[in-house]
């Protein structure tokens, strides 16, 4: 089987996740972010750029595979400050995913380089 490789990029402006305050528009993030996604993204004083990296990085794994899929089988954890990202799905065991995501002031973005297996 021939290997494929795929890359995807997003940006994120955080404000527009700062406009829609996490409390008041939990309906919102439920349907974007897994629970484990929320809970790591509230730990920090500044959640939200931390909401608009995952969101991000799942726009650019939908772009790495050309697949375009519910927000909530893609997974984003972090171990050891380094990002992962993986598909809840039956695609999940066909792609090896490499993640990267940065914050700069009022910007998010994520990175992930695939390989189709």
């Amino acid at each position: 089987m021939l290997e494929k490789i795929g890359s995807g990029i997003d940006i994120v402006d955080v404000t527009r996740f700062r406009e829609l305050p996490f409390q008041s528009n939990k309906k919102f993030y439920e349907k974007i972010f897994t629970n484990s996604e929320i809970k790591y993204c509230l730990k920090f004083q500044d959640s939200y750029s931390h909401f608009a990296g995952k969101f991000a990085l799942k726009e650019a794994l939908m772009k790495s595979i050309n697949i375009k899929e519910d927000f909530l089988k893609i997974e984003t954890s972090h171990s050891k400050s380094k990002p992962s990202i993986r598909l809840k799905n039956e695609n999940n065991k066909n792609f090896i995913f490499v993640a990267s995501i940065s914050h700069e002031k009022n910007y998010a973005i994520g990175m992930i380089l695939s390989e189709q297996l």
